[in-house]
């Protein structure tokens, strides 16, 4: 019976090894699916919609081939539509019917029409509306021949191409041949150009590398090889049970003298060749299964031959785009309405901080105020600009106060429907410790515009930022006449400015928390007056602090407050008396960016900006909520002998 169920086990192992080898062998899937398109050279553009991105799961795979410069990037679809505006592209949908990627010719209104409503659609052999940013190339005479790309105008050029902008989750540029691998959500496209002028790339293909593990391989293989030695051990036993039920037996017959027959005695030759045979046959069954069992072992032990029994949790992407929340507030939204999106993702603004970081230290190194417009408006360019000069006289005056690329502490874009857009975000130094973090306000003007830093601060010492809103979610703005706070915001420069001038005598003096700095005791107007007709009595010196032109740009907070930046400007009016001459003081950073190093009987004047982050309670904290400084910072812009 036993070899009847080693022959059983046998079978089965054999069965189970064979069914494990055939899944990693003539049962096993492709290890991808891959589609195609060519385009027709009739547009700069071609984007891959969303569609056809998950016409099939996993990782999408995207290799472009063309005649030159190939440039790849992805974003959200919403972005990369207003992106191109008015200029025509290949859209490439997927269609399930064919089960293959057809195209189509689009033109989309621009974004801040607000005709706008839904792209107009047009067949591929359509003549595409004419375009001034993107113009079609003459297709060669000759077949097979390549045309050359017609010269560009530079300033058309920098308009059209799509390097760099701060739309992009990502993007990948190289020359005739690009591949990329990426793993992106719902919501999301991919932009394919060469420069943005010239015919976008003829070849796009899409691949998706399918899941290739086989979890039963493992199991099946590693069972036969048990169930193998399982039917060996029987088989063994088998054996060794026949051979000792062929030992003596009682009641055999006797010999003539009554002794049973004894057999011939083999000699020593046959003795020692039987045994050697014997020990042979037995080292075969114990080497065979002892080499066979870790081999079948070893060629199971890849992690994709077994089965996993961790939770299984959705694969990290390479692409951050638009969020959970956000998406369902898209698909909650009634169609008509235009979805409420936060301008920007959490890695989005980390790519966006990291290319500001890089390039403020070149522009400040260089001191090239006409390049620092490219990243800086508003009060923070004109600090900047100023700087610049002062330095190109004063080479060891300080540079102005870098922007860390990260950590990033706070990231707060506003929640927006078109443009402009708006982020607050808040970096650390990461080399040291000692400086105060950088509060930057940012503002995207137009879809092709990259982010604008307006307002710099440097946070005060031991401050608590309010709680806000994830940046998943992001925040509502604020408009400066907004009447649930204890203030507008658009009002807190002016009171803000006048208590700077008046002191602690200023009617608005009781609405901020002045205990917490001494920021209005270190720039108040009759401090600074006592100040400097001390230094030099024989001028008299005019203080006047007013609310900046630059507009107020307010984050709303969970607990329905607002964080706002404004900023403040403060002019100087230095006069002499009794028919005397008064000028700036020698080597001093103002002589330097006046050009003035003389003395005046007219007088002299200069102008700082101050920038100002504040929190403003909203009225349902109570009558007792006040104001509080969160940051600031003081540049001086202008200097200039009285006309």
């Amino acid at each position: 019976m036993r070899f009847v169920f080693a022959i059983v086990a046998f079978v089965a192992a054999a069965v189970m090894i064979g069914l494990g080898i055939a899944q990693r062998t003539v049962l096993m899937e492709p290890d991808r699916a891959s589609m195609a398109i060519e385009s027709d050279g009739a547009t700069a553009f071609t984007v891959l919609e969303p569609d056809a991105l998950e016409a099939n799961p996993g990782k999408q795979e995207i290799t472009v081939s063309g005649d030159g410069a190939i440039f790849i990037s992805y974003g959200r679809s919403a972005d990369m539509v207003a992106w191109l505006g008015s200029t025509p592209y290949q859209s490439v949908h997927y269609d399930p019917e064919a089960k293959s990627l057809v195209s189509e010719v689009v033109t989309t209104d621009p974004a801040d029409d607000p005709q706008a409503e839904t792209p107009t659609e047009t067949p591929t052999s359509a003549t595409p509306a004419p375009t001034t940013t993107a113009p079609a190339t003459t297709a060669p005479a000759t077949p097979g021949a390549t045309a050359a790309p017609a010269p560009v105008d530079p300033e058309v050029l920098a308009a059209a191409t799509p390097v760099g902008s701060d739309l992009w989750l990502d993007e990948f540029t190289g020359d005739r041949f690009v591949t990329t691998t990426i793993d992106v959500p719902e919501g999301i496209s991919v932009l394919i150009a060469s420069d943005g002028v010239n015919p976008a790339p003829a070849r796009v293909a899409l691949d998706w590398p399918s899941d290739t593990k086989t979890p039963w391989v493992g199991p099946l293989i590693a069972g036969g090889a048990l169930v193998f030695l399982l039917g060996l051990g029987l088989l063994i036993s088998g054996f060794v049970r026949h051979r000792r039920s062929r030992g003596p037996r009682r009641n055999l017959p006797k010999g003539p003298r009554g002794r049973l027959p004894s057999a011939p005695k083999p000699s020593k030759r046959n003795q020692v060749t039987a045994g050697r045979r014997a020990i042979g046959r037995a080292k075969r069954v114990v080497i065979v299964p002892a080499l066979l069992v870790p081999a079948l072992a070893l060629s199971a032990c890849s992690a994709d031959y077994w089965p996993s029994f961790e939770s299984e949790q959705a694969p990290a992407t390479t692409a951050p785009a638009t969020p959970e929340a956000s998406v369902a507030a898209t698909e909650a939204a009634e169609p008509e309405e235009p979805a409420v999106e936060p301008a920007v993702t959490v890695p989005q603004m980390e790519r966006i901080m990291r290319r500001i970081a890089v390039f403020t230290s070149e522009v400040d190194q260089a001191g090239d105020a006409t390049r620092a417009a490219e990243r800086f408006a508003g009060p923070a360019l004109s600090a900047r600009v100023a700087n610049y000069k002062v330095r190109a006289t004063l080479t060891d005056h300080p540079l102005p106060a870098a922007i860390p690329a990260s950590p990033l502490t706070l990231t707060l874009p506003q929640q927006s429907t078109g443009w402009p857009r708006t982020v607050l975000t808040i970096a650390k130094n990461a080399d040291d410790e000692t400086i105060a973090p950088t509060a930057l306000v940012l503002v995207q003007k137009t879809p092709r515009d990259n982010y604008h830093v307006v307002y710099q601060t440097a946070l005060v010492p031991d401050t608590e930022v309010p709680e806000v809103a994830p940046a998943s979610i992001g925040a509502p703005p604020i408009s400066p006449e907004f009447k649930g706070l204890v203030m507008p915001t658009g009002e807190v420069a002016a009171a803000y400015a006048d208590i700077l001038q008046n002191g602690a005598s200023s009617t608005f003096a009781p609405m901020f928390d002045l205990e917490a700095t001494d920021l209005d005791e270190a720039l108040n107007a009759a401090n600074r007056k006592a100040e400097a007709e001390k230094a030099n009595p024989t001028a008299t010196l005019t203080v006047s602090t007013a609310g900046g032109s630059a507009p107020a740009i307010g984050f709303g907070t969970i607990d329905a407050g607002a964080i706002v930046s404004v900023n403040v400007m403060r002019g100087e009016k230095s006069v002499p008396n009794d028919g005397g001459t008064t000028g700036f003081q020698e080597g001093g950073s103002a002589a330097a960016l006046s050009g003035f190093t003389g003395q005046s009987a007219k007088g002299v004047q200069r102008a700082s900006d101050i920038q100002l982050l504040f929190y403003v309670p909203g009225v349902s904290a109570g009558e007792e909520a006040k104001i509080q400084l969160l940051g600031w910072s003081e540049s001086l812009v202008s200097a200039s002998e009285v006309k």
